[in-house]
């Protein structure tokens, strides 16, 4: 059997990938820690002589027995490499406590379920009706059995009116064996030295049907454990292959997105190169770098009036520069680099400084290929860092870490079955 740590961990690497088997995960630990033992579940609504058909099956009076609510938790007695489990009745307890008892003990513990009804109740209701259609269901996937007796027979009035409640209860319940038993006719045979009695009870006939869903126990629960854990590889294999599918359609958006970027970006500086075009042929020295005088102060100089040019064309440029920022969310500067001037705190600035005054500044920036790849390259880190590119990279680590618990549960698993296959 595998170390109880083994459980520990695949609970801890599969619930947060898989919060939904948690109850799986927790039937595949009892499988294995009740190998050795089969489990035998009494199961079924409150004062229906569940405790008392018990006793009468292990031939010792263990569970309490009484008109009032006895069972109020889950009563454990192991005999003969089977361990016998006395759940509380069906709605018992307005609290719920007992159906959360008894369905623990119906789905998470046990092997075989008793069903048990009373005769003297007449047909099933319409909860019984729908715990039994579940067993059945969960019957043909687990290959976990459940035997459905009819118990204390005994109360009913006569021979045709217990006919008529077993015929009523055989058509809601088609295809399973109805074990009619009277507890009470058993402990009298068995007291009294009376065979008649005995048999009649139908106590030696449910033993006999028992036996022989305890012999079918070892290939049900191999097969029960191999489909949980076959059930959970698939998910978990499944949903590696969606988050897989999920970070390449991030990565791919993430890459076409900075193409676009740096061929939008591209097109602008492509585009100020004819835009400036007539500013940069003009003839001549560079009238923007003669210096105004004191003199000129009030003048409408050439100098000024070359550099009002440059500026002009320059502030054009940076409309569309801006215009291909503002489209890719790459407007504003990262907090740690404000400035209390709010109007400096953006990447045009950032990148381009306040102003040009000179030919020669455009030139350096849009015309010379070292200039142009450094203003690409400077834009391109901010738009890197900029609000909407940092959320699509957190995205995509999320999803890598996704991907990773997935891994780790899936080694879990595969932990379990290789020393499932070495024991």
């Amino acid at each position: 059997m595998p170390p109880a740590d083994i459980f520990d961990r695949i609970e801890h690497d599969v619930l947060p990938v898989l919060p939904g088997r948690a109850h799986d995960l927790a039937r595949l630990r009892a499988l294995h820690a009740q190998a050795g033992l089969s489990t035998v579940t009494v199961i079924g609504k409150y004062n229906h002589g569940k405790s008392r058909l018990l006793n009468e099956l292990m031939g010792e009076d263990t569970f309490a027995v009484a008109d009032k609510r006895e069972t109020t938790g889950l009563n454990v007695h192991v005999k003969d490499s089977v361990r016998w489990l006395d759940a509380p009745g069906l709605d018992a307890d307005v609290g719920q406590d007992d159906d959360r008892f008894a369905r623990q003990a119906a789905w998470l513990q046990s092997d075989i379920r008793l069903f048990v009804h009373s005769a003297k109740e007449g047909e099933l209701d319409a909860q019984e009706r729908s715990l039994l259609q579940a067993l059945r269901a969960d019957a043909d996937s687990t290959r976990r059995q459940t035997l459905l007796v009819v118990s204390q027979v005994d109360q009913v009035a006569d021979g045709a009116q217990l006919q008529q409640v077993l015929g009523a209860i055989g058509r809601q319940a088609q295809g399973m064996a109805l074990n009619a038993a009277s507890s009470t006719r058993h402990r009298q045979g068995v007291d009294g030295g009376k065979k008649l009695l005995i048999e009649r009870s139908g106590i030696p006939a449910l033993r006999a049907a028992l036996d022989q869903a305890l012999r079918q126990v070892p290939q049900a629960r191999a097969h029960e454990s191999a489909q949980l854990k076959s059930a959970m590889h698939q998910e978990l294999l499944q949903r590696e292959a969606a988050l897989g599918k999920q970070n390449d359609e991030l990565l791919g958006l993430q890459a076409q997105q900075r193409r676009q970027f740096d061929q939008d970006l591209g097109a602008v500086f492509d585009k100020a190169r004819q835009d400036l075009a007539e500013v940069m042929a003009t003839p001549g020295p560079d009238l923007a770098l003669r210096p105004d005088t004191a003199h000129d102060k009030f003048r409408l100089t050439a100098g000024r009036m070359e550099r009002a040019r440059v500026q002009v064309a320059y502030s054009k440029v940076c409309i569309q520069l801006n215009a291909a920022l503002t489209r890719h969310g790459a407007i504003e500067l990262p907090t740690a680099q404000h400035t209390v001037a709010r109007s400096l705190n953006s990447v045009m600035v950032a990148v381009l400084g306040v102003s040009v005054k000179y030919r020669e500044d455009l030139r350096r920036m849009f015309y010379d290929d070292a200039g142009r790849e450094d203003l690409q390259r400077d834009f391109a880190r901010y738009y890197e860092i900029s609000a909407d590119r940092q959320a699509l990279a957190a995205r995509i680590a999320q999803v890598d870490g996704q991907r990773a618990a997935v891994r780790t549960a899936l080694q879990s698993l595969r932990a379990l079955q290789a020393l499932e296959d070495a024991a």
